[in-house]
């Protein structure tokens, strides 16, 4: 990872998070509350709220017993996960049947009370009065910046989903994803450890690991500052996990990052073990761990997308998963063996019809980006709006244009590769393909100086491309 595409501290908060999130998207982010309402307006998915506490009348006025077997409680203004009680199931006095307790007024209120308890995620046991104190204790800014006085919510419980189970500890994992106007850019599951007390902050000691965007499959895990393997104490390996439903959990990333008025978020996603992905929380300063996680820097993706009109969030997650992918082929590589590519190549072009066609290209270590004719694109039936992921302005030795991107798909020494390439017109040039240095990947490129000139080399491989087609 190049420091150079590193977003640090100082970037995030005054080039990202001041430059691109409003005001009011930043009120919305600050309060659970608030983000819970936006969202259940624009009908994204995310946890019911089942009581709010704006003051502590609202705490007397309360009959206790009638919560569900498991809740959260939850401050409004909370940071970093901290003033979060997670209740995992009710636990019954058996000298008291369990249908007088869950029916309210069944039996005196005090004497409901008495017997009310409930078991949390941590294995405490909590009952009414403890639960009015931590409320009391929200009301008054004990968890918010600033000790502001602040809002109590109790909220539905997610649980864990099973595909979590074995690697999380006690605690709900989330996935952290940065979104970016309208464009998912960067993934990161999230394990609560003991360490963490369950809950699902790295700071707090929980496990960070990284996601690929166009798999979901996991990738590189990070755990008390450096990277490890293996779920602690166990031989549970942390990545190749695959997250479920993850084309919806980048959908309603990105719906959420509209619905917020913010520019640039992340965006806390936890999969409900029924229902499914849901928002659970939306930042305006989210985290830098998150790089460290995936071992690639925000900065360089960040810049990729900023000047990009998206249209909505199917367009958004479209574009970062054909920008974004992790080289899974890159692992393997020591399997397959180190694969030598002259400057110039013949290789094979995937039409839109599946038919594979030769065509002549040249490997560009100076280009980062794979180019195209216009024309050649258009004759292999490329050029579709369903194809087109984007236009970006682009500087090049001719100055600076408008291009379109479109998904490109070839074979280069026998191995498939699956790209994004923009459209330019070289009706001029001898090569209507250039390869950049973004899809070279593991290949070693052989360079002599016949080959750089290429003039023979290149007349024959175009002779042979005639005859074959």
């Amino acid at each position: 990872m190049k420091l150079s595409n590193i977003l640090g501290l100082n970037a995030r908060t005054q080039q990202f998070s001041y430059r691109f999130n409003t005001i009011q998207g930043k009120k919305i982010a600050r309060s659970k509350i608030q983000t819970w309402r936006v969202l259940r307006n624009k009908g994204i998915p995310t946890p019911k709220v089942l009581k709010r506490f704006k003051k502590s009348s609202d705490i007397l006025d309360f009959d206790w017993c009638s919560l569900p077997d498991a809740f959260a409680l939850k401050p409004s203004r909370g940071l970093g996960g901290e003033g979060i009680i997670v209740i995992k199931k009710r636990l019954i006095d058996r000298k008291l049947s369990k249908k007088s307790l869950l029916i309210p007024g069944s039996v005196n209120t005090k004497e409901n009370e008495k017997n009310c308890r409930w078991l949390t995620t941590q294995k405490t046991i909590v009952t009414p009065d403890d639960l009015k104190l931590h409320i009391l204790d929200i009301l008054e800014g004990a968890y918010s910046m600033g000790s502001e006085p602040d809002v109590a919510f109790i909220q539905e419980y997610v649980g864990r989903h099973k595909a979590f189970r074995k690697f999380a500890y006690r605690g709900t994992p989330d996935i952290r994803i940065i979104v970016f106007r309208k464009v998912p850019v960067m993934a990161m599951l999230r394990l609560p450890t003991k360490e963490s007390k369950g809950r699902a902050n790295l700071h707090q000691g929980a496990i960070g690991v990284g996601v690929d965007i166009v798999t979901g499959i996991t990738t590189k895990a990070i755990y008390g500052g450096g990277y490890i393997r293996v779920k602690p104490g166990t031989k549970r390996k942390l990545h190749g996990i695959k997250i479920p439903n993850w084309r919806k959990c980048l959908e309603i990333a990105v719906e959420a990052q509209i619905a917020s008025q913010l520019n640039y978020a992340g965006v806390d996603v936890v999969m409900h073990p029924e229902k499914g992905p849901m928002i659970i929380e939306i930042n305006s300063q989210p985290g830098l761990q998150i790089q460290l996680a995936n071992s690639a820097g925000l900065r360089r993706r960040l810049d990729k997308i900023e000047d990009l009109q998206v249209v909505n969030a199917e367009h958004g997650v479209r574009i970062a998963q054909a920008l974004f992918a992790e080289r899974f082929a890159d692992r393997v590589k020591v399997d397959e063996g180190i694969k030598s590519v002259n400057v110039w190549e013949l290789v094979k072009i995937v039409s839109k019809d599946k038919k594979l066609v030769e065509a002549p290209a040249k490997i560009d270590t100076g280009a980062w980006r794979t180019s195209i004719d216009y024309d050649m694109a258009e004759s292999l039936g490329l050029i579709y709006p369903e194809n087109i992921i984007a236009s970006k302005s682009v500087r090049s030795t001719h100055g600076r244009s408008k291009r379109k991107w479109i998904n490109l798909s070839f074979y280069l020494a026998g191995r498939k590769i699956k790209t994004t390439a923009s459209l330019a017109n070289r009706k001029q040039m001898r090569v209507k393909l250039i390869i950049g240095r973004r899809d070279i990947g593991s290949f070693l490129v052989k360079f002599n100086e016949s080959e750089v000139a290429g003039h023979d080399w290149y007349k024959s491989l175009w002779t042979k491309t005639k005859h074959s087609n």
